[in-house]
């Protein structure tokens, strides 16, 4: 039995980058010699353990067949006489396919280490086509490592892969599952344009495919490219650390302009409807959850009324609370936020600019927190109101604070 540590570790190690999650892979043992040492099996599809004082995983080296389309048509051969080289030949991209003895050697039979010094994503072998997931992996390596450039014969499989339905085989928990980790990389804006560059972004979200191509009031956007939009955005969202249902939503806050007809462009007059219309349908396809689902919603339907809020009269400040459920979901509420000023600094030239939208409308929500609605409530009851009367005394209670504070 040998064992070998493979995959991201050995390749963030040889790029300096910290190291939390270690796999290996062994070679010469079967799944009851992994028993008899004591480790726990947890693969489902092929043979993996975990150690049983680390709980590492550790799996038997193993080769793939492709039997049927998408990405659950596999046969798996693991077995004492599959080699080391066999099972890296499987693996995705030649970056990942590197792997360390137990006394520290590099094993690197497909290149690995030449590509991460050239920065290059490239496929191991031919069997990359065999998975469409690996599109979305690369994608979301891309968004990771942004500074890579994707192998022009990769990207040509990658092409095929497309064009051969390969990419509509997938379920769409397993996108969601990739695309969502990819959002939350340093550079999302590079995973999506490695989906459109290859075609996948067409066929899984052509609501954002249409988005490139088309213009915006240049005084508002000087990218003027709405899809050049949505990529500032997503970085803006990663320079400002969002958590992913902020990111989401950003993602989706504009769907509705690549449906604007050409003939009224660059305006987009009412794009919000459709935005919130257009991504309430992307979410059930992906299956995004909901948190995710309802804050973009919300985002597309209310983003450019919370950049407009400055000039808000008072009763529009509090409509636009009231509209966001602000005080029962008052967590959501300062998400939106967070997207609407991701939003206002993803633009070519306008990153540093200020947001003070966020925090005048956070200011109003925690002035209006702060009112005892008990003793607002106990005292239209003490003056004979019921039902909608106390509700709308609170409301004229909450009015009069914004007033007071300007």
């Amino acid at each position: 039995m040998e064992i070998y540590e493979v995959g991201g570790a050995v390749r963030d190690s040889l790029l300096g980058r910290p190291v939390s999650d270690h796999d290996w892979v062994v070679v010469g043992a079967t799944p009851q010699d992994m028993l008899d040492r004591g480790f726990q099996p947890v693969g489902k599809d092929f043979p993996v353990f975990l150690h049983p004082r680390s709980h590492e995983e550790y799996a038997l080296a193993r080769t793939e067949r492709k039997t049927a389309p998408g990405y659950h048509g596999f046969s798996v051969h693991a077995a004492p006489d599959v080699t080391l080289e066999q099972d890296l030949s499987r693996r995705d991209l030649t970056i990942n396919a590197m792997a360390r003895d137990a006394q520290g050697r590099l094993i690197d039979p497909y290149g690995g280490q030449r590509d991460l010094a050239a920065r290059c994503l490239r496929h191991v072998s031919p069997a990359f086509a065999e998975d469409p997931v690996r599109i979305l992996r690369l994608a979301r390596f891309a968004a990771r490592f942004h500074d890579f450039s994707v192998a022009p014969e990769t990207l040509t499989l990658m092409r095929t892969m497309v064009d051969a339905g390969e990419v509509d085989a997938l379920v769409a928990e397993r996108v969601w599952q990739e695309l969502s980790r990819g959002l939350m990389e340093a550079h999302p804006s590079r995973m999506i344009e490695v989906l459109r560059e290859c075609g996948a972004l067409a066929r899984l979200a052509p609501e954002l495919d249409q988005l490139f191509g088309v213009p915006q009031p240049e005084q508002h956007h000087p990218e003027i490219d709405t899809g050049a939009h949505l990529l500032l955005v997503l970085d803006q969202c990663a320079a400002m650390d969002a958590p992913l249902p902020v990111r989401y939503a950003c993602l989706c806050h504009d769907l509705g302009k690549g449906g604007t007809p050409p003939e009224e462009w660059p305006r987009h007059i009412a794009h919000e409807v459709r935005s919130e219309r257009l991504s309430r349908a992307l979410s059930e396809r992906w299956r995004v959850p909901t948190e995710a689902r309802e804050l973009a919603e919300l985002v597309a339907r209310e983003h450019t009324h919370v950049h407009q809020s400055e000039s808000f009269s008072p009763e529009a400040r509090l409509r636009l609370l009231d509209r966001c459920d602000a005080w029962r979901r008052p967590e959501r509420f300062g998400q939106l936020l967070w997207a609407c000023e991701c939003d206002a600094r993803g633009r070519a030239g306008l990153q540093a600019r200020p947001y003070p939208q966020r925090e005048r409308l956070a200011a109003d929500l925690r002035r209006l927190q702060a009112l005892d609605q008990a003793a607002i409530s106990a005292e239209a009851l003490a003056r004979g109101l019921k039902g909608p009367a106390i509700g709308q005394a609170i409301h004229h209670a909450r009015l009069a604070a914004l007033k007071a504070a300007g």
